[in-house]
C-alpha cells in the first residue's frame, strides 16, 4: 500500500530509499507507505503508515481511492519480494515530516525526505517509483475534483522494480 502525499502547496512528499547491499549504493525516490498487517485493510495500513514515516496523522475517510493496483517484484541485493500494492491519495495542510517512528531498517535505507513540485518530479534524475507517478497524481486530482462520481481503479499490472535482476 502506497500514498500520493500532497500537501496544501501542491507538493507531493517522497523518500529517498537505498539498497546498502549494493557498492555503489543504489538509490532511488518513493512514496510513503508499506505493508499491511494481518486483519487490517488497506485504508488503515495507510492511515497507520503515514502516521509511522510522516508524523501526520489522517483519518481512513480522507483517503482518495485506491487509485491504483499493481504488483510489483522488488529484487534487492538481499532479497526478492512480491507485494500487491494499493495507490491511496490524501491531501493535508504543509507540515513538517517527522520521522521518529520509522523501524530501524527504515532509518538505515531511507536517507532523506523531499516535497516535490510536479515539475521538479518531471525533471527528476534518479528514479521515482513507480514510474507512472505523475500520472497517478494527475487522476488523484481528476478523483478528488468530483467526489460524487466512482472512478475506475487504474490496473497498473504486474512490474518490476529492482535493483538488481529479479
Amino acid at each position: 500500500m502506497r500514498v500520493l502525499l500532497v500537501d496544501d502547496r501542491e507538493h507531493l512528499l517522497l523518500f529517498r530509499d537505498s539498497d546498502l547491499g549494493l557498492a555503489p549504493v543504489r538509490h532511488w525516490w518513493i512514496t510513503p507507505g508499506g505493508g499491511v498487517e494481518a486483519g487490517e485493510s488497506d485504508r488503515a495500513a495507510a492511515v497507520r503508515e503515514l502516521a509511522e514515516e510522516t508524523g501526520v496523522v489522517v483519518a481512513e475517510g480522507d483517503l482518495v481511492g485506491p487509485l491504483a493496483t499493481r504488483t510489483v517484484v522488488h529484487g534487492y541485493s538481499d532479497v526478492v519480494t512480491t507485494q500487491d500494492e494499493a495507490f491511496w491519495f490524501v491531501r493535508v495542510p504543509a507540515f513538517d515530516v517527522d520521522t521518529s517512528g520509522h523501524t530501524a531498517l527504515e532509518r538505515l535505507t531511507m536517507t532523506e525526505h523531499r516535497w516535490w513540485s510536479r515539475d521538479e518530479l518531471a525533471a527528476a534524475a534518479e528514479e521515482v517509483w513507480p514510474a507512472e507517478l505523475l500520472e497517478l497524481w494527475a487522476a488523484a486530482l481528476d478523483a478528488t475534483g468530483d467526489r460524487g462520481r466512482r472512478h475506475p481503479v487504474w490496473d497498473l499490472g504486474n512490474v518490476e522494480e529492482s535493483t538488481v535482476a529479479v
